[in-house]
């Protein structure tokens, strides 16, 4: 079986800056590192300090977050993180949708595969329940609308799940459409969908690492190409309680992912 090739998601560190994200993915047994980018914060002279330490540190980022398309006009900060992608020489962009204009929605994603061209960039559709693109089926018909190379569909196991994904509907993905996923375990029992606080909650606090739920995650993965990049996305607040320090935090993720996959092999 093909080595998985991990990642180390910037979720799992919400507190970590830049540069920690960086000597986190560096220090510990990933294959890539991800970058989360703040407007309020991020400058042209972060995007040289990361790229220098990145490069230096033999740190491939494997995705940049998170390009979020809202309703009312384009905004330019979206076609900023390609930019910014592309200069760290990240391989995807990731981007969900709150604007519940389909037709919108569809040609703000448009606009920015359109920017990736010949980047390097792929953006990378994110559906989930917390969204407007709810399912997969939902992002399937906008990605079949959207044209160019650069275009991605993103399975986050979790989202996948709590809105009633199937192992079927990811082997039906066209593969030309999958640059990686982000896994993650969770409890089998999802959160009350009519409410959009415990949603959350379960996104960013409840997650499990990989093996340990009751999701189906076997049948993900197998369902998935074998060389697709998995970026681990356990956001957990027990995972961050037990270990306060990044480093190791970084480390345990790497275990239990490393364990899981190759228990498998």
């Amino acid at each position: 079986m093909t080595k998985r090739l991990i990642s180390l998601a910037a979720g799992i560190m919400p507190e970590a800056t830049p540069a920690q994200l960086i000597e986190c993915a560096a220090a510990c047994d990933f294959d890539f590192g991800g970058m989360w980018v703040e407007r309020d914060t991020w400058t042209p002279a972060t995007t040289r300090a990361i790229r220098t330490q990145a490069r230096d540190a033999g740190v491939e980022l494997l995705d940049l977050e998170v390009a979020w398309i809202m309703p009312g006009a384009p905004d330019p900060w979206l076609c900023e993180l390609v930019e910014i992608a592309a200069e760290l020489g990240a391989r995807n962009l990731l981007c969900v949708s709150s604007d519940p204009d389909m037709a919108a929605a569809t040609a703000k994603f448009q606009a920015l595969v359109d920017r990736a061209k010949g980047t390097g960039v792929r953006v990378n559709l994110e559906f989930g329940v917390f969204t407007e693109v709810k399912t997969i089926h939902m992002a399937r018909a906008i990605l079949a609308s959207v044209e160019g190379d650069a275009k991605a569909l993103l399975v986050d196991t979790l989202h996948w799940a709590r809105s009633g994904g199937s192992a079927a509907d990811l082997k039906a993905i066209p593969r030309e459409w999958l640059s990686y996923c982000q896994p993650c375990d969770a409890p089998a029992a999802g959160p009350d969908l009519t409410n959009f606080d415990a949603i959350i909650d379960d996104a960013i606090n409840r997650r499990m690492p990989l093996g340990q739920g009751g999701l189906a995650l076997a049948a993900m993965v197998d369902a998935l190409p074998d060389d697709l990049p998995l970026a681990v996305e356990e956001r957990s607040a027990a995972l961050r309680d037990a270990f306060p320090d990044l480093t190791e935090r970084a480390w345990q993720v790497a275990r239990t992912s490393r364990a899981w996959l190759e228990g498998r092999g």
